[in-house]
């Protein structure tokens, strides 16, 4: 068993060997990620310098594109070291950090999207009060709220998970993930549960309830407006939405896998025999099915079976009996 003092590293089990095909992916992601910082500094730098653009739609717009570069740079050069690194592994304050880092941006883009669509409620439903009611003070409190609470919400969180004492280091991904080190603790995880489903509730009442209460009233005011309305009223609010869409069934996709398994075997994919020792040393300690597989990098197929004292491992059709530590 690992304690919590003895995790000074995790190590990803999703990573496997595909030999000179690392750098290709490499590439692609280095590309990728050139592109979003381009992109949304020129965006940022356009907003700024143009005195016509200081309002609040791309006040609030900057802050989204803020946050794309901040949840980008949380990730994408992790990745590009992994990619391109032998043994995958992580020291666990720096895996900390990076789900502190992806975690607020989630959640950042949230609240960002919501208050977004409360500004384009204002600016078609009430378009002679909106200067009046949408002040510079009100987008600088808005935008500041939009940031502070995901940050002080996740905190906590990460303060939970690190509190807990692990009885492995080996989580299921590609980069660092708050509920497969969950997973990952020896005892009781109820408290880290209850808060991640209260404040997931919380976030996404709050945001649901702000965007369709919002929509609602603009669709309303579409449907007893003039075409010229209704033309102004979609050409504002369907970016919008199509950003709203693709972000939400990104972060559903990535619940429900995170959350359930999707497969009937638990499959474990080693680059090196440090890890695939570990990876055998968790399923020994998780183990309890009868017989659970286990593909590493070289495609070899081991079957792990649990006894009450010792375990098996089969390795095609040779039989290694090897002895559990006590």
């Amino acid at each position: 068993m690992i304690n919590s003092s003895q995790v000074s590293y995790l190590t990803f089990g999703a990573y496997f060997d595909i030999g000179l095909f690392k750098y290709l992916i490499f590439m692609i992601i280095m590309c990728f990620y050139i592109l979003i910082i381009c992109a949304n500094l020129l965006l940022i730098v356009v907003i700024c310098l143009n005195r016509s653009l200081h309002e609040p739609m791309y006040m609030f717009l900057c802050s989204l594109l803020v946050n794309e570069l901040y949840g980008s740079t949380g990730l994408f050069p992790f990745l590009l070291v992994q990619i391109l690194s032998d043994i995958h592994i992580v020291s666990a304050p720096f895996c900390y950090l990076q789900i502190f880092c992806l975690y607020t941006y989630v959640n950042v883009q949230l609240c960002n999207l919501a208050i977004m669509s409360y500004d384009r409620f204002l600016a078609i439903c009430f378009p002679l009060q909106y200067n009046t009611r949408m002040t510079s003070d009100k987008v600088a409190m808005l935008i500041a709220l939009t940031w502070l609470f995901p940050f002080i919400e996740v905190a906590v969180m990460i303060s939970l998970t690190a509190s807990l004492q692990l009885c492995g280091n080996i989580i299921d991904k590609v980069y660092c993930h708050n509920y497969s080190i969950v997973k990952l603790a020896c005892y009781d995880t109820t408290v880290n549960n209850i808060y991640g489903i209260v404040y997931t509730f919380i976030l996404l009442f709050g945001v649901v309830t702000v965007i369709l209460y919002t929509y609602i009233k603009i669709l309303k005011i579409c449907f007893s407006g003039s075409k010229q309305t209704r033309q102004k009223a979609v050409s504002t609010c369907t970016p919008h939405l199509a950003s709203l869409f693709n972000f939400s069934l990104g972060c559903c996709l990535e619940v429900v896998q995170s959350r359930f398994n999707m497969n009937s075997d638990m499959v474990l994919l080693s680059s090196s025999d440090c890890d695939l020792q570990h990876a055998l040393r968790q399923f020994a300690a998780k183990c309890e099915a009868d017989r659970m597989r286990v593909s590493t990098s070289k495609s070899e197929v081991m079957f792990l079976c649990w006894k009450t004292m010792d375990f098996s491992l089969q390795v095609w059709s040779e039989l290694l009996p090897q002895m559990m530590e006590s």
